[in-house]
């Protein structure tokens, strides 16, 4: 499970780390904290226009459905059963990178979850990666297309086991050398537990207090 991410670099530190166009990111602003369930627009490349970042929306919506409230259930998809729900079984092949310097995840700290330690996961020297995601274009009825994606997860390895102490899931983080053969459609399990990347977990302090930061 993933729900909060962060990108915190300058659009031109995106084109040199992937290579691309970056004309597209008009609408782009780095921010610390990205929250899934504002479905907010986050830079992504796919497997239909390669050679350029565009902004899709975080929540993926099937062409199928009536509306755009699905995506409060789409925005994780977990890879050992991408291809039982109906969601996202038609569209595996529809391939995405999901660009971030880091995300956040809760450790619970008691069994209720009354107290939770926040952490940041990042790659060594906060460096640019890539989630795996599939994505979607939906059309409502006046003709408005929306391109959506959900962020592709798995078991948890052995750092987040600790810190995702619950559900015990993960967002896959993407090596550089994997980027393009999930891109072009390499098998997907391929990339499911015990796939694993260099990670590091940061405690989250609280900068009132000096404190770590404890949430009740």
């Amino acid at each position: 499970m993933c729900y909060q991410t962060r990108i915190t670099k300058k659009r031109e530190e995106l084109q040199d780390r992937f290579r691309v166009d970056i004309s597209e990111l008009g609408d782009f602003e780095s921010l610390e904290v990205l929250s899934a369930f504002d479905f907010p627009k986050t830079p992504v490349i796919t497997n239909t226009n390669p050679d350029k970042i565009q902004l899709f929306n975080w929540g993926l919506v099937p062409s199928w459905s009536q509306d755009i409230s699905i995506r409060n259930y789409t925005l994780n998809a977990r890879i050992e059963t991408l291809d039982e729900k109906r969601s996202f079984k038609d569209v595996i092949q529809n391939r995405c990178l999901i660009i971030a310097d880091g995300f956040y995840e809760w450790q619970w700290l008691t069994k209720s979850g009354s107290r939770k330690q926040k952490y940041l996961i990042t790659l060594p020297d906060d460096e640019l990666f890539s989630f795996p995601g599939i994505f979607t274009e939906w059309t409502d009825f006046d003709g408005q297309k929306l391109n959506s994606y959900s962020m592709v997860t798995t078991q948890a390895n052995e750092l987040m086991s600790e810190i995702h102490n619950t559900k015990q899931r993960m967002p896959i983080i993407l090596k550089k050398e994997d980027e393009q053969s999930w891109l072009k459609g390499e098998e997907y399990n391929h990339f499911a537990f015990p796939y694993s990347s260099n990670i590091i977990a940061k405690p989250i302090i609280d900068n009132s207090s000096g404190q770590l930061g404890l949430f009740d």
